[in-house]
């Protein structure tokens, strides 16, 4: 789904979206968002989802967001440099995959978990061969700048995981951090939509001038 939202837009999301939603629950979302931060949106349905075949997997979930990138890039001809990533929940995880492998405007993770076991296991300090979702281990080489935001209450993906992510990542931007939010209510504080405007608006601006 490509969404027009910004007619001089410089720059096209590619939204990974969350576990519990598929395009058709988040399209009205996509307008709302990108009309308020001067986006072009570019999102997709993980196999299995909506009304795309196949199974949800890990491995699925990476060659379904190497499908929409290349699908920007050629279909739609948007070049790296104003492609940014944003990744929400398990929405993190292709996003910091294919930001590992590919340079881009920039990167925007949205309550990202560092990996499944740490999230199933909140004690885990390592990260094992079987442990699904390794976010943890290629953020530090994803080389455009990255904003993370992540509720301080946030119920399901605990907020140390966020800073875990921020502390890892060389090439982090100064974080969002929403006292008192939790999972799926983010969206709903100012703070969020100042941050991703300041961040795209201004910082990116200067940075791609």
């Amino acid at each position: 789904m490509y969404i027009r939202c910004a007619p001089n837009a410089r720059f096209t999301m590619l939204f990974s979206h969350g576990n519990a939603v598929d395009l058709g629950q988040m399209s009205s979302f996509y307008i709302g968002l990108g009309t308020r931060i001067n986006c072009n949106i570019f999102s997709y349905d993980y196999s299995g989802y909506g009304v795309s075949t196949g199974k949800p997997t890990e491995k699925n979930l990476y060659a379904d967001i190497d499908a929409a990138w290349h699908a920007l890039r050629t279909r739609y001809c948007i070049i790296p440099e104003n492609i940014i990533l944003y990744g929400q929940s398990i929405g993190t995880v292709p996003t910091v995959d294919l930001a590992s492998r590919y340079e881009c405007a920039a990167v925007i993770l949205h309550s990202p978990l560092t990996s499944g076991m740490r999230v199933a296991f909140p004690e885990t300090k390592q990260t094992y061969c079987f442990d699904a979702f390794p976010n943890i281990e290629k953020v530090s080489k994803i080389t455009s700048p990255v904003l993370i935001i992540h509720g301080t209450e946030d119920e399901v993906i605990d907020f140390s995981h966020g800073l875990s992510l921020f502390e890892r990542c060389p090439k982090a931007v100064e974080p969002l951090w929403v006292e008192g939010a939790g999972h799926n209510d983010i969206e709903l504080y100012s703070q969020y939509l100042d941050r991703l405007r300041r961040f795209i608006g201004q910082e990116l601006a200067v940075q791609h001038a």
